[in-house]
């Protein structure tokens, strides 16, 4: 295992966990990662995976075993992963130190280093 990337909170890691078992995954990895698109250039993507590529880091938080692609690492670099409740409903937010511009809609954004391919919103 190697040093953590970003950091799920323990709100995030419950409800990660009971995605896990809704959906009968409970050996699988957590995927995070970065990918081109939205209005700002870039995007995050969550996902369950059940394979460790050759240029994955892989670390463990509140017992959830996280994998991260290295063109994905310094994007999420002290990235923070939680989970809000609200009136409304509930959802997972991220909380990037490295992004320097967000759009409205809040899914896209991009770094100093990396403006990845936006598209029309």
């Amino acid at each position: 295992m190697s040093q953590d990337i970003l950091t799920i909170t323990e709100a995030a890691s419950f409800q990660i966990k009971d995605m896990m078992k809704e959906h009968e995954e409970e050996n699988a990895y957590l995927r995070v990662n970065v990918n081109g698109g939205g209005c700002s250039g870039l995007s995050y993507g969550m996902g369950f995976a059940h394979e460790v590529n050759e240029n994955d880091t892989l670390f463990e938080q509140h017992g959830i075993k996280i994998l991260v692609d290295s063109e994905s690492a310094p994007i999420l670099k002290d990235v923070k992963i939680d989970y809000k409740q609200s009136m409304l409903g509930g959802g997972f937010t991220i909380d990037n130190p490295n992004a320097i511009a967000a759009c409205g809609c809040g899914s896209s954004f991009r770094t100093a280093s990396n403006a990845g391919a936006p598209e029309e919103c």
